[in-house]
């Protein structure tokens, strides 16, 4: 199983984009679901997570632009970007929290300045 992301693009700074990601049931329903993003040459780093029940936690990196809303009927999970920044150029994941599921491919987000 792996889960995909969709949604990414190119933006200038301070501009918006929502991502979105749809997992089975048998997952999503009961997991922290996170979404995760790598830079190039940077390691892979959780951005935001939310549980089962609505608590979120972001990365001091995004608090306050980004949010993680979650759809448990339709077993989504989105990210919203607001304010982009260029340092938040990225391939864009999600997963589980912790990932528990083969990563796959993502999808980039870019911001220019």
């Amino acid at each position: 199983v792996q889960l995909q992301a969709s949604g990414g693009g190119l933006v200038q700074a301070g501009g918006s984009l929502s991502l979105s990601c749809a997992a089975p049931g048998s997952i999503f329903n009961f997991k922290w679901m996170g979404w995760y993003r790598q830079a190039p040459g940077k390691q892979r780093e959780l951005v935001a997570r939310i549980s089962s029940s609505g608590a979120t936690n972001y990365a001091d990196s995004v608090e306050g632009r980004f949010t993680i809303p979650r759809d448990n009927a339709k077993n989504t999970v989105t990210l919203q970007m607001n304010s982009l920044k260029p340092e938040d150029t990225a391939v864009y994941s999600c997963n589980t929290w912790l990932p528990s599921i083969s990563w796959g491919q993502g999808t980039l987000v870019t911001v220019s300045s």
